[in-house]
């Protein structure tokens, strides 16, 4: 339906109460509303990372309706249909309540108390120290953790453990984002924010199906579009979807081959003298990593399938040699690799060298979750700044994000294996001091290697190297690549803590499951993708004995002998962490706004200073660090003289392209209803009704030539692995092109990442979800 349509309906639904929980799982219904006094509160929706404002219907300790809150700047009152359904995942009947031990049977678990659970984790990670060392200890969290959350673990691992195994499963999806802004700004996260929805011209979507993922973004886009026809959307995928049903240019590329696409648009820019060489003289230097392929690999092969380290060096180079490097790059060269016609390569180098027209690129997991990810978001941000689109309002290349505080937790407070709060890192000696003094620690606590990222560390998990894992607010045992490589047994040696709220496949891999509270049933905090700041009071008690995942990391850590890094009352420890962690980024361009500030706001983007929050990063007139009185100034790349990196990336195959054995594309995503692997999503009635299960969606041609018609059971096998899963030939809201089969990942009984490879990016380590090899069976 249209935008107008949708709005409509969605508005029926904004204060309906909710039932909840899937088939195996039913919750009864909530009252009717007009039978309850209901008061309202307000707080960011729990799922992704677009930040909507939601009012919470509080009734008698419940929470019993939302409503999208037309006071928050973010989605003015609208909600997705996830959002619209936000009470019905607090409610499942298989919350978990209870701390679980697994018995000494190996099977099945049995319930104990808080202290023996906290004593428990406390003494298996402490003797783990003592016998194998820093590097045997680990921690996965998630892009899900508040930033209290975070901040709790990044104290205990690092500042007490004196570990840097501590990483998200926001490496799954963010990384490669990070480092495409961080190897080109020396600083993490957009320069744009959500206000260039408006004020855009073209908007070009790199692999990015906003209308399932981001779908109230992409109503705005609409909304513009609508009042304002000249404005434009190029959606650039491998399958149609139905973000192409808005679009005005669909660009059908070959898996992998956006590397090519936007190198040919960068030729033909300098080719048709659409370079605004005056920006890129005053603010770009050029620089250019190690290209050989057989160097960098994909990190799932040979030596590389245990651990991947590759890093890569950077080298000086220069306009000249930027052109000359592009010369190969000719819109006939591009057309063949990417099987687009040549035409569609000039209309966008005709769209960004526009100096007329606003142009915003927008892009997400097709682009992140790429085995050259960080390559390809180089060359996205290269397009803005040879062309000077960038900074300003409606010109920015603008990464989105997939959870609610990939951002604010997870980029900005740093729970990465390398990273510190405010883009600072482990290995910098000026890093670790500055940490060391505002955490009060002896000088030297802090470790300087860098610990294992999100594939490494499930591989040293598997193999041996780490003994004792903690973790929280994520499902790895369903999101993981090439699942089949981290199975595991009870009497394997070593110890697995997995902090839920549901039963997942992860907690069944668990030695020790604790019940955590959920949404508002704790206070919270989170960062979206446009660097707002927001914060939620507790709302409602928790279930059972579940209790918040900050909480239980402080509990341990003061069970190891590190009461000295959390000095706080046990009943009043939020304000004064969180300000503690503010002083992190007071001064440094990433100044996030004060606790009180955010109470009493829809949340503020940063940095915010003297009260103010900041619409666009290194512009004059809107950044309050850049001094010049018009243009821009990249002042966090000190590392470049105060000017931004355009980087020589060339084009790259996949890690695994179809053969004869296994003929067809796979490419993996989310569908509207739900959400990364279900866990929550599936326990809500309506939203489980709506697409109860895993399906792998196929061009009509392919299936009639294997002779699988819509609903067959059928089995996609890859080198890896197989999975059973009906067909969707005809009724599938994505067409697939031939060749290529498409299957989401969020059926727990259906595991897509049974089939998925572990290559993955050569800098950020980001997996590659969206490219392997496989053939199709009936069943």
């Amino acid at each position: 339906m249209d935008r107008r349509k949708f709005m409509a309906s969605s508005a029926v639904a904004t204060a309906a109460a909710l039932g909840c929980s899937r088939e195996t799982a039913t919750a009864p219904d909530l009252p009717v509303l007009g039978d309850l006094d209901v008061a309202w509160k307000k707080a960011p929706c729990r799922y992704c990372g677009t930040g909507c404002g939601v009012e919470v219907g509080l009734s008698e300790g419940k929470v019993v309706a939302v409503r999208g809150d037309e006071l928050s700047p973010v989605n003015r009152g609208l909600l997705c249909t996830k959002g619209y359904h936000l009470p019905g995942m607090l409610y499942g009947k298989d919350r978990l309540t209870q701390p679980l031990k697994r018995k000494s049977s190996g099977e099945g678990f049995e319930p104990i108390s808080w202290d023996e659970a906290l004593d428990l984790i406390a003494t298996k990670f402490s003797e783990t120290l003592q016998e194998h060392g820093p590097e045997a200890v680990a921690m996965y969290g998630s892009g899900q953790w508040t930033v209290f959350d975070g901040y709790a673990a990044l104290k205990w691992v690092k500042a007490g453990m004196r570990s840097n195994n501590l990483d998200p499963n926001a490496r799954l999806c963010m990384a490669s984002a990070v480092m495409g802004f961080v190897t080109q700004f020396q600083s993490d996260e957009p320069m744009g924010c959500y206000d260039d929805f408006e004020v855009g011209d073209d908007f070009v979507l790199w692999g990015n199906n906003m209308a399932e993922a981001h779908p109230v973004l992409y109503s705005r886009i609409l909304e513009h579009k609508r009042k304002n026809p000249h404005v434009h959307i190029v959606d650039i995928a491998t399958r149609r979807t139905p973000t192409t049903d808005f679009a005005d240019m669909y660009v059908q590329i070959r898996p992998s081959t956006d590397l090519a696409l936007a190198n040919g648009i960068l030729h033909l820019l300098v080719e048709q003298g659409a370079v605004n060489r005056a920006f890129v003289e005053e603010n770009v230097v050029f620089k250019r990593g190690i290209e050989d392929l057989d160097t960098i690999g994909y990190g799932c092969y040979g030596d590389q399938a245990d651990r991947y380290t590759f890093s890569d060096s950077a080298q000086d180079s220069s306009y000249d040699e930027f052109v000359d490097f592009l010369a190969l790059y000719t819109p006939e060269k591009v057309a063949d690799i990417c099987n687009i016609p040549s035409a569609q390569v000039k209309t966008l180098a005709e769209l960004y060298g526009d100096k007329q027209r606003g142009t915003v690129s927008l892009w997400c997991m097709g682009v992140n979750q790429h085995v050259r990810g960080t390559w390809m978001n180089n060359l996205i941000n290269n397009l803005h700044l040879l062309t000077g689109k960038i900074s300003r309002p409606g010109n920015n290349p603008f990464s989105l994000t997939g959870q609610p505080s990939a951002c604010g937790t997870v980029r900005e407070v740093g729970t990465l294996s390398n990273r510190l709060p405010a883009d600072m890192v482990v290995n910098k000696p000026e890093h670790r001091e500055k940490t060391e003094k505002l955490w009060g620690l002896e000088p030297g606590t802090i470790n300087p290697k860098p610990g294992y990222h999100t594939v490494d560390m499930f591989r040293a998990l598997a193999r041996g190297d780490i003994r004792a894992m903690w973790v929280q607010t994520t499902n790895p045992w369903v999101s993981l690549p090439n699942l089949t490589r981290w199975e595991r047994t009870p009497d394997d040696g070593r110890f697995v803590v997995v902090s839920e709220i549901y039963p997942t496949p992860s907690t069944a891999q668990a030695d020790l499951i604790l019940p955590s509270a959920a949404w508002v049933e704790r206070e919270g905090i989170f960062g979206n993708t446009e660097r707002r700041t927001q914060h939620w009071e507790k709302m409602i008690e928790p279930p059972g004995e579940a209790k918040e995942d900050a909480w239980q990391i402080i509990q341990v850590a003061k069970r190891m002998g590190y009461e000295n890094l959390f000095p706080w009352p046990d009943d009043d420890w939020h304000k004064p962490m969180y300000e503690e962690y503010r002083q992190f980024t007071l001064g440094t361009g990433k100044d996030v706004a004060s606790y009180e500030q955010l109470q009493e706001t829809r949340g503020l983007r940063w940095p915010v200073v003297d009260g103010k929050e900041t619409r666009y990063r290194y512009a004059a007139g809107h950044d309050p660090f850049v001094e010049k009185k018009e243009g821009v100034h990249f002042y966090k790349a000190k590392g470049f003289g105060e000017k931004a990196a355009i980087w020589l990336r060339p084009y790259h195959p996949a890690a695994e392209s179809p053969d004869e054995e296994y003929p067809l594309w796979l490419t993996t995503g989310r569908v509207l209803e739900h959400w990364h692997t279900g866990s929550m999503t599936r326990r809500v009635r309506e939203l489980h009704q709506a697409v109860p299960v895993g399906y792998v969606e196929l061009n009509s041609a392919d299936a009639q030539e294997l002779q699988i018609a819509d609903g067959d059971k059928t089995r996609v096998v890859s080198r890896r692995g197989e999975v059973v899963l009906p067909a969707k030939v005809h009724q599938g809201r994505g067409q697939p092109p031939r060749g290529l089969v498409f299957v989401p990942f969020y059926d727990e009984a259906r595991l897509a990442n049974l089939l998925t490879l572990d290559a993955m990016d050569n800098i950020s380590k980001e997996p590659d979800y969206k490219k392997c090899a496989v053939r199709l069976e009936k069943v």
